[in-house]
């Protein structure tokens, strides 16, 4: 297992970290009970953080973040010698954590998305792994809710007898979430984006070897161009500029000048 600590990517504090130590941490909170908030992060949700201060905080208060894309983990290996053979992709994070809380007896709780996507996914997941409980499920309203819908929803997470949340409303919603929740959920609460809808079958992900490359960008903006095209042909360049920047020693976003977010959001 690899745990190399905490490493300043871009202005966020990335973990070098591998599959093994990551999915232990996290079942490790379970077991005991213990909060404890998770986000995988690509150059998207890196470079989220440098045009947004307030999220960079979130991101950086967290106590999991892995290297969810390729060029994540290259800037760990070249500016901080991480030596990560392989990022930590979080649909694949999600999997393998799933696959030890069905062998360990912890329930699960899967929040996001929509009723029919849920389903499917409940579907897959225990035609899969026949023991693993899955003790709720909740669609998601992607706006702001209020207080009260904030504290009944905390409410059926745990009540459910969940160990462990997936969380899935799309970045920055879902950090936002994990962040805000951290202590009133007191269990790991994982922000796994769209692994929801790839493991239900709803969203072909990238063949290996584009994933192996960095190429997943381009599967994914083949198939959303209209979405996608600002976010991939215009943010990436920043980010391989400001890697470039940060490895040279020429100029360093540092985690410590993020503001703090000045009210709750309470996605949901």
């Amino acid at each position: 297992m690899i745990d190399a600590g905490k490493h300043n990517v871009v202005g966020v504090q990335v973990h070098a970290i591998d599959y093994a130590a990551a999915v232990e941490k996290i079942i490790g909170a379970a077991h005991r009970s213990e909060p404890m908030s998770i986000a995988a992060v690509s150059v998207h949700g890196v470079m989220m953080s440098v045009l947004d201060s307030t999220h960079r905080y979130r991101l950086n208060k967290l106590d999991l973040v892995v290297p969810d894309g390729q060029p994540v983990r290259w800037a760990l290996n070249c500016i901080h010698k991480a030596k990560l053979q392989e990022r930590v992709y979080g649909p694949q994070m999600m999997y393998e954590v799933i696959r030890r809380a069905a062998e360990e007896g912890l329930p699960i709780f899967l929040f996001g998305g929509y009723q029919s996507m849920l389903e499917d996914l409940r579907r897959e997941l225990v035609e899969r792994l026949p023991a693993l409980k899955i003790a709720g499920m909740k669609p998601a309203k992607y706006e702001r809710i209020s207080i009260d819908e904030q504290n009944k929803l905390v409410d059926e997470i745990k009540d459910s007898g969940a160990k462990i949340v997936f969380v899935g409303l799309g970045c920055p919603k879902q950090e936002v979430f994990v962040y805000e929740m951290r202590e009133a959920l007191s269990m790991p609460a994982l922000a796994v984006g769209a692994a929801l809808n790839f493991h239900a079958g709803h969203m072909p992900q990238a063949p290996r070897a584009m994933q192996r490359w960095g190429l997943e960008w381009a599967f994914r903006l083949s198939k959303e161009p209209r979405r996608l095209w600002r976010r991939y042909l215009l943010v990436n360049p920043m980010y391989l500029g400001l890697f470039a920047l940060q490895a040279l020693g020429l100029y360093v976003i540092e985690p410590a000048s993020a503001k703090p977010p000045q009210q709750e959001m309470r996605y949901g």
